[in-house]
């Protein structure tokens, strides 16, 4: 594999590492460890070489699509901007809002003496920007989270081609430009609930994150760096022997990563012998796992 952090350091641009975050940055920031692979790595510097691609990024939910976004700004010491996107969201949304209840509001005030002309006349007091107006107007360069895309409208991804590929907008209610003084590292989780456009897959880099089952002890490890090695690999074996069972059976919803921190920070207030004990019987707090009551009974009954 090519490895195009050397192409971009001797560029002299930034490049993502994927540092593990430190007990001190974890405690002052509030920031969860993240473990990228190389290849996930790779797929990261790509986006910040081509600059105008984001990065699309699609897999299980719980495997970690959302958190890499905030990773990335962190180690690269970039602004944040998340965008988490419900069914309702306009693709206009990340660019700007006008809000015009609040000017008619202060323009009755005015006729009441009791509000000034000259802001009610200003649009600009009325004009807010969303997280990508946010990111174009900064003068450094930010990462933009694009949240579960797939939630919103079919139309949403292709009314954002434009301003993606000219990096630039327009205040409608203002005539105002917003032009990006830096491209920002777009990132764009997708749980594949809905198909994206043709056109907006064209524009993006993709990749598909993988359940990390070679990592699972390093990921437990990175988040209870007190745990005792044994008992993390006899939490991670209980794991991943229940979500192979899910893998050849019918579940539609196989236990993840995130799940599975939930249910070792329970385990991780036990003793080591009771936890170690707990782990060879029944399957210990089930209900932090199974989801749905026919996996309670599919796998709970498979086990007994």
């Amino acid at each position: 594999m090519v490895n195009l952090a050397s192409v971009l350091s001797a560029s002299g641009k930034q490049f993502y590492k994927g540092k593990p975050i430190s007990a001190e940055e974890y405690q002052q920031d509030g920031l969860a460890p993240y473990l990228p692979s190389p290849e996930l790595i790779n797929a990261v510097n790509l986006a910040i070489f081509l600059e105008k691609r984001p990065l699309l990024l699609k897999g299980e939910p719980g495997c970690g699509k959302t958190r890499l976004a905030q990773a990335v700004a962190h180690e690269l010491g970039l602004s944040y901007e998340p965008w988490y996107i419900k069914s309702t969201s306009r693709a206009r949304d990340g660019l700007y809002s006008y809000d015009a209840i609040r000017r008619l509001h202060d323009a009755q005030l005015v006729r009441m003496g009791e509000e000034s002309k000259s802001k009610v006349d200003n649009l600009d007091n009325y004009i807010q920007l969303g997280p990508l107006g946010r990111a174009f107007e900064n003068p450094q360069r930010s990462v933009v989270l694009i949240d579960e895309i797939d939630k919103a409208d079919i139309d949403f991804p292709n009314d954002l081609l434009r301003e993606l590929d000219e990096q630039k907008f327009t205040i409608e209610e203002t005539g105002k430009e917003v032009k990006a003084n830096y491209p920002p590292i777009v990132f764009v989780t997708s749980n594949d609930e809905k198909d994206l456009p043709d056109a907006f897959l064209r524009r993006c880099l993709f990749y598909y994150i993988e359940f990390p089952y070679s990592q699972l002890s390093k990921i437990v490890k990175a988040h209870f760096p007190e745990s005792p090695r044994d008992v993390v690999e006899a939490a991670v074996k209980r794991f991943t022997e229940l979500r192979r069972k899910m893998e050849k059976g019918k579940s539609g919803k196989k236990v993840s990563t995130s799940e599975l921190l939930d249910w070792f920070a329970v385990l991780h207030q036990f003793p080591k012998d009771e936890v170690l004990k707990q782990l060879e019987g029944e399957l210990p707090f089930p209900e932090v796992l199974l989801k749905k009551w026919e996996d309670h009974l599919r796998y709970l009954k498979y086990e007994a």
